[in-house]
């Protein structure tokens, strides 16, 4: 066997080896299984606080942008007219979130300011200190009403009073509280929306590990010690489901919906997918909630668990929350009542909502669960109406009336996506060694086949030169020699032949002469 068949021959046995067991891996899917397997097991917050520097400080940092509404015409809107606001801002602050422990609790601090200027003026933000006494009231008898009325008007007290934006979110003291505090000292003097907020605990969350079911990982188990709320008027509203954001399970699919716990709105809301992005790099899917979340209960009767008491609803795009927050009927929506009954967006002059500017999103890597870039906008209203015994709301057109909105902003960083791109980058290559060994068996084969026709050719080509040169020997010698026949007729016997008996039939003589040349 010569060398260049050993080499055909073994050619053909890798590639025979490489394809069968290549096509083996990727029909049981093996190194797949493997991953998942990993990734569904042993995902655990420990691993992701390496990949992002420890679960307790996490390092990508949170914007906290707020934008008011101004009101531009609040003696036109209080004699009955519609109201007309202004957005100013945004105004932006730093959040720095730590966990106090790894399973429990969440501390919350904003580092002063990045963009804040302290001496912009905003008429239209300090509405909720009266709106809050006026609602307290509201239950109490006409008479009381009147009283607390007249001593509003005595200290000159409006509804509307011009307050800066750092007086309005970090707290200022209210002439109109301060007299109600003095008589109840458990009422605050303070008013501001963002008031004792900064450096406050969000609340103590028990998470599960996802060790006996990875679809559990960072789901919420109790939450201030609950397991499910008690202000909604429906079992399946006062669920507490899902995660509180910050985490998913792995292996997440572009069928499935997203649930997060948002202590702020006092509720679960669910997500769906939107569509593929690209963040630093990394392919993700992003989630945003669907329009049937805030939907009216006509529409989506889900939600009518939301209505407190029951049957008493609010329409599509906007919730009620004071039944949580104590005050003011607090109402929240989406920025400019996106995906709002227009009836909301019709009633006040200056609103314009958009899904680039006002969507709620959370861009998640598929293959680990972890957020990429999250974005949640929501919306702080209050419900302005008349109120028996304060007669400067007796020409007020009931309105859900918008005071400012936040834009919570964060994108992992640098390089925490570049350790991201690398794991999916091992992620990809061990998924995908199968098709690695197909493809080496693939290439193989064409090897093997150019090999074989090679030598194919080769055999053709010798004997084509073997015929040649007996061809050429053949040709050669008859164009040397000629022959000639001569007469039938034997010659005179000669002493020799007269020896030799006569014998019937033809005779022929050959002998060589020299070559005619054409």
């Amino acid at each position: 066997m010569t060398r260049r068949s050993c080499a055909i021959y073994a050619t053909g046995i890798v590639c025979a080896h490489l394809l069968i067991v290549g096509i083996a891996l990727v029909v049981a899917q093996v190194f797949q299984t493997m991953i998942h397997s990993r990734l569904k097991k042993e995902i655990t917050l420990t691993e992701k606080s390496q990949v992002f520097e420890g679960w307790k400080n996490p390092p990508p940092p949170v914007y906290m942008e707020y934008y008011f509404f101004n009101v531009t015409n609040p003696e036109e809107f209080l004699a009955g007219g519609k109201a007309a606001v202004q957005q100013i801002g945004p105004y932006t602050y730093r959040q720095a979130k730590r966990n106090t422990d790894e399973l429990e609790g969440s501390m919350l601090s904003w580092t002063f300011p990045l963009i804040c200027p302290k001496q912009i003026g905003t008429p239209s933000n300090s509405l909720l200190p009266s709106q809050a006494v006026m609602n307290e009231l509201n239950s109490y008898s006409f008479f009381l009403r009147t009283l607390v009325s007249m001593y509003m008007n005595s200290i000159g007290i409006e509804l509307f009073m011009n307050r800066t934006v750092h007086e309005v979110l970090w707290g200022f003291k209210d002439p109109l509280l301060t007299k109600i505090h003095s008589m109840k000292p458990e009422v605050d003097e303070y008013f501001g929306l963002m008031w004792k907020k900064n450096g406050t605990h969000e609340g103590e969350f028990v998470f599960h590990t996802g060790e006996e079911n990875y679809l559990d990982y960072g789901k919420i188990d109790t939450w201030n010690g609950l397991r499910e709320m008690s202000w909604w008027s429906s079992n399946q509203s006062n669920m507490i489901n899902g995660t509180d954001g910050a985490v998913f399970h792995p292996l997440i699919n572009r069928n499935e919906l997203l649930y997060i716990f948002a202590a702020d709105l006092c509720r679960s809301i669910h997500l769906a997918y939107v569509k593929d992005v690209e963040v630093k790099g990394i392919q993700a899917f992003r989630f945003a909630p669907p329009s049937d979340v805030l939907m009216s209960p006509k529409d989506n009767p889900t939600n009518a668990g939301f209505c407190v008491p029951a049957g008493d609803c609010l329409g599509t795009g906007v919730l009620k929350v004071s039944v949580c927050r104590e005050g003011a009927p607090i109402v929240v929506s989406f920025p400019h009542f996106y995906q709002a009954d227009p009836k909301y967006i019709n009633a006040v002059d200056g609103l314009n909502p958009n899904k680039e500017e006002h969507e709620t999103y959370l861009d998640l890597q598929p293959t680990t669960g972890v957020p990429i870039r999250a974005c949640k906008r929501a919306q702080l209203n209050v419900i302005l109406k008349r109120v028996q015994g304060f007669p400067k709301t007796k020409y007020i057109n009931e309105t859900i009336f918008p005071i400012m909105f936040v834009n919570e902003t964060a994108t992992i960083d640098d390089e925490s996506a570049s350790q991201m791109r690398t794991l999916l980058l091992i992620v990809t290559l061990v998924s995908n060694f199968p098709l690695l060994i197909v493809g080496m068996g693939i290439i193989l084969l064409l090897v093997l086949v150019v090999l074989f026709c090679r030598n194919r050719q080769k055999k053709n080509e010798v004997k084509r030169i073997d015929f040649t040169e007996a061809f050429h020997s053949f040709t050669t010698a008859k164009d040397d020699t000629a022959y000639t026949q001569v007469s039938d007729k034997p010659d005179e016997p000669s002493q020799t032949a007269a020896s030799q008996p006569m014998r019937n039939g033809s005779y022929i003589a050959m002998s060589p002469v020299e070559a005619q040349k054409c």
